[in-house]
């Protein structure tokens, strides 16, 4: 597999990451998945302006996110994934400096890295549905950053995975925010319903498509908060991401969402986006 790391074009095997980079010291650093169709790359510049944003926020300073479709579109070319379903994986750290906890000296050159892999959509999971738990979210306080320093998610994931479930939905003062890896739309009444974004949840490209395509479908959405208690009020319940893409919750904690199969407003808004993708 050919990567790029750090302007060069390399086999996998032969990048050598430093033992001093910040991202392996510190978790200094931001990623972004960008999800490719028939070797199209889907959203770029969205996923780009997002990862531009959280290196503004790190003050990592020293490179454009947005100068690499360009080099995404060669390692798809070069791995032969220009016509296939792929992902696109980027991460961006504040690069390599002797182990302190204040920023290195200016001039410090940011580690890139960018691979491109096989991918396709899980469309049993979109088919059947999945099960999810709620945990307390122990993360910290700016999940607006996505941000390479997933140890809680990872944590909470794993919780979901022992207790036989697929994603863990995270609870904060009462209110449902987002997913470990994912984030979550709820229905109610036939009115697709978002969490407020705040700086404990990711701004999702994928929640803006779908909130997209239900004003075109005609249906209702609002931002308004989603609280535990009222959880099995929702008729359906939706994990949005950029691999999941429209992924039904059945059941939570075991026990059902509606009737415990994918609902209508679900299966409109994932023929929307398979013909968006088409």
């Amino acid at each position: 597999m050919l990567v790029y790391y750090n302007s060069a074009y390399l086999l996998k095997s032969e990048v050598a990451i430093s033992p001093d980079d910040r991202g392996f010291l510190f978790a200094d650093g931001i990623y972004e998945v960008v999800r490719v169709y028939r070797g199209k790359l889907f959203k770029c510049a969205e996923h780009l302006q997002r990862m531009a944003y959280g290196l503004k926020e790190l003050k990592i300073k020293g490179f454009d996110p947005t100068t690499l479709e360009s080099v995404a579109n060669r390692i798809l070319k070069e791995n032969g994934l220009e016509h296939s379903d792929a992902k696109v994986y980027i991460q961006i750290t504040r690069g390599a400096a002797p182990r302190s906890h204040k920023f290195p000296p200016a001039g410090t050159q940011p580690t890139v890295y960018l691979e491109a892999t096989p991918f396709t959509s899980p469309t049993d999971l979109q088919e059947k549905g999945v099960a999810a738990i709620i945990v307390a979210d122990q993360r910290w306080g700016r999940c607006d950053i996505k941000s390479i320093g997933l140890l809680a998610n990872t944590l909470a994931n794993q919780q979901a995975v022992e207790a036989g479930a697929h994603e863990a939905i995270f609870r904060r003062d009462g209110a449902l925010q987002e997913g470990s890896h994912s984030s979550i739309l709820f229905v109610k009444n036939n009115v697709v319903i978002a969490p407020p974004l705040t700086t404990y949840i990711l701004p999702s490209v994928t929640r803006n498509i779908v909130f997209s395509l239900a004003h075109e479908e005609s249906i209702r959405t609002t931002i308004e908060p989603c609280l535990e208690r009222e959880l099995f009020d929702f008729q359906e319940i939706l994990l949005l991401g950029t691999g999941s893409e429209i992924i039904p919750i059945a059941t939570v904690n075991g026990r059902k969402i509606g009737n415990g199969v994918p609902g209508p407003i679900t299966r409109r808004l994932q023929g929307a986006f398979r013909r968006l993708v088409s």
